[in-house]
């Protein structure tokens, strides 16, 4: 069972935008070494969408390499071509991920139906535990609770990353699927919440950051110890904004650069975080004890 914080872990990159493979071996033993729960590699957050093939398999090979059982690995194969998900899907059982992420299948807008003959399809052609993920505001599609509950009665469909910040989409898919399917938030301003409601976890994009309060955040909420989850997360609440500033990626891979964690590297159409932004991450950074109040002056 794969629960907790899960880092949708960022794919560094040189200032040149090559990948960064040294930096990503930090990266892996930082969160480590924070007691991240699980990582997931090539989601929204590492860029999946501007890596080609080959690189994508790479990031997945050296993550599972380096994580070396540690923690669970989820890897982001997620696609708007069934075939493509399915190819992206096998490549990633042959290189040792413990499961797969899968995003609805964006701007080709399927229905309800189309969404689940796609999943069962992937589901059907590879024997590896597979988790849905339904971003919305990213894919202009939007995958219902209903649809969830019938790709739940599929063995290898284990769970859902619900991103659209929802509470009542938490409750629904709770009463619909049960407490064995596992029900990660997608959004992190509301993870503490989520949670708390009987969600099993977070798929985190502030966890990069701020790993061990993400961790502590959902062993709090796993004892439901809400004053202890609201303590926690009112630390983190300028970073659940501000890490959203501009596009993710972009603010969470200059706070990681703020930190001395990887280089500036990223790639386009995704540009470098804006000047006038940067005081806002950095206050946010400092206020969630992630950054030496003495760094920058």
């Amino acid at each position: 069972m794969i629960r907790g914080s899960l880092v949708a872990l960022v794919t560094p990159m040189g200032p040149d935008g090559s990948l960064d493979l040294e930096a990503l071996r930090r990266l892996i033993e930082f969160h480590i070494e924070a007691k991240t729960d699980g990582i997931v590699a090539v989601g929204t957050t590492g860029e999946s969408a501007t890596l080609d093939d080959s690189e994508h398999c790479e990031v997945i090979r050296f993550t599972v390499e380096q994580v070396a059982g540690r923690v669970p690995v989820v890897a982001g194969t997620g696609a708007n071509a069934t075939k493509e998900a399915i190819s992206l899907t096998l490549k990633a059982k042959e290189l040792g991920a413990d499961a797969c992420l899968l995003v609805t299948p964006y701007y080709n807008k399927p229905t309800q139906e189309g969404l689940y003959r796609h999943y069962r399809a992937v589901a059907e052609a590879v024997d590896i535990p597979q988790i849905l993920y339904n971003v919305p505001g990213r894919t202009a599609c939007d995958m219902l609770p209903e649809t969830v509950h019938r790709l739940c009665e599929i063995e290898n469909i284990i769970g859902v990353k619900e991103a659209t910040g929802d509470l009542q989409r938490a409750r629904d898919i709770l009463r619909l699927c049960g407490p064995d399917f596992l029900l990660y938030s997608g959004d992190d301003a509301t993870a503490g919440e989520f949670c708390l409601l009987g969600g099993h976890g977070v798929i985190s994009v502030t966890a990069n950051v701020a790993p061990r309060q993400m961790h502590e955040l959902c062993v709090a909420a796993g004892k439901g110890d809400r004053e202890a989850v609201l303590s926690i997360d009112a630390g983190l609440r300028a970073l659940h904004r501000d890490l959203f500033i501009e596009s993710n990626p972009i603010p969470v891979k200059w706070a990681l650069a703020e930190m001395g964690l990887i280089e500036p590297g990223i790639r386009l159409p995704l540009t470098w975080l804006s000047a006038s932004c940067h005081d806002a991450v950095r206050k946010a950074l400092k206020a969630a004890g992630a950054l030496k109040e003495s760094a920058h002056g």
